[in-house]
């Protein structure tokens, strides 16, 4: 029985609940529309699975990350799973992003996001002391540059903008100086030209030019926007009713179960709704903080802090492209979009926050001053 409370102990269940509902929110949408209930029964059984994953994840001792080897092995393994889509991976909408397992499909990308997360609470929780110095910018973006460009290269730009997010993310929150801030934005814009004239396909440049015209080719490239920001729109303050969201019941918006559910749930739901579904979130993000507050260590509070980014990252580009406000690039919709692996990835994540939180408030004083005599060392030692 001790054993038992001790287990559940690990569970933040504020946090759960927040899930749970916006888990809810998505199914409730999905189930709205078809009639065979198609997606709504794959769903279903993707939260089944990963929510025992989160379970199984939360009971491993996540202290084996701060070791050295553990965070570069599983970098390691990472990069070869992304090459390996080059040479066995499925194209799907353009993009080479998937293996197929069976009747199953994965796509490494998402798990690619936790392991950058990993992977530079390490580095930055050993080097808080010198975070200001420059060099900690190019090494850590070096590391979110090989993802970065291994995803982009599929291609898949929605999922490498969020690489680049969680990498901006952490380094905002690890100290660095104004100065260097504004350093990381010119390596930005350098980098988004240099995209732009050698990367981007033509139909992301399209996208990105409908951003700037989001009515100047409402037929062509910016349709799925401009029938996006129509739904949204349409809810109004109550919203139409489960069900009666014509945007999407008659088939005007595209992919109203992924990358634009949250403009379907809009339309359904109305403001009163939306601001429900934002307030979740906020608990959600709320509770992410606070145990980076109470982190053991400065890895655990870094990785909190990352996953939150990871979080908030993906919620601004959804909410953002599907009311026209950024370009839409097929961005999920954390714990509420179809989908298995960014359910299994988001569910990995979390499990990882929960089995943290069990060790809050611990001293770990010989950890710290490892940590700070290692300031000075070179790579992810």
């Amino acid at each position: 029985m001790n054993t038992f409370l001790r287990y559940v102990g690990r569970f933040d269940f504020i946090a759960l609940g927040a899930v749970a509902l916006i888990t809810l929110a998505g199914l409730v949408t999905m189930n709205s529309f078809g009639a065979d209930n198609y997606f709504f029964a794959k769903q279903s059984i993707s939260l089944i699975v990963s929510f025992a994953v989160m379970c199984v994840v939360a009971f491993f001792d996540a202290r084996i990350f701060r070791r050295t080897s553990t965070v570069i092995s599983l970098y390691t393994v990472i990069i070869g799973v992304l090459l390996l889509l080059f040479v066995v991976g499925v194209a799907f909408k353009g993009a080479q992003s998937w293996f197929t397992i069976g009747g199953f499909a994965l796509q490494p990308s998402e798990f690619a996001k936790i392991a950058l997360i990993l992977t530079l609470s390490k580095y930055f929780a050993r080097r808080h002391v010198e975070i200001a110095h420059i060099k900690h910018i190019f090494v850590s973006g070096l590391y979110a540059l090989v993802l970065f460009v291994l995803v982009a290269l599929q291609p898949d730009f929605g999922s490498a903008m969020i690489i680049f997010l969680i990498w901006f993310g952490m380094v905002l929150m690890s100290g660095i100086s104004k100065k260097h801030l504004f350093f990381v934005f010119a390596i930005g814009a350098i980098s988004f030209g240099f995209l732009w004239f050698y990367t981007f396909e033509p139909y992301q440049k399209d996208r990105i030019l409908t951003f700037i015209h989001p009515l100047a080719d409402i037929r062509g490239a910016g349709y799925n926007a401009f029938q996006s920001t129509v739904a949204v729109g349409s809810g109004e303050l109550w919203g139409k009713g489960l069900g009666y969201g014509t945007q999407s019941r008659l088939q005007f918006l595209p992919e109203y179960e992924t990358d634009f559910i949250f403009a379907a749930f809009a339309e359904e739901w109305g403001y009163v709704g939306v601001l429900i579904l934002f307030g979740l979130f906020g608990i959600l993000l709320w509770r992410l903080i606070r145990h980076s507050m109470n982190g053991a260590t400065n890895f655990e509070s870094f990785y909190c802090l990352g996953f939150a980014a990871f979080m908030l990252s993906h919620i601004v580009v959804h909410v953002g492209m599907n009311m026209g406000l950024l370009p839409v690039t097929g961005i999920t919709m954390p714990f509420m979009s179809y989908g298995g692996s960014h359910l299994l990835a988001e569910a990995i994540g979390l499990g990882l926050v929960f089995s943290m939180s069990s060790y809050e408030g611990a001293s770990h004083r010989d950890y710290h001053s490892r940590e700070i005599v290692g300031v000075h060392e070179n790579g992810l030692s």
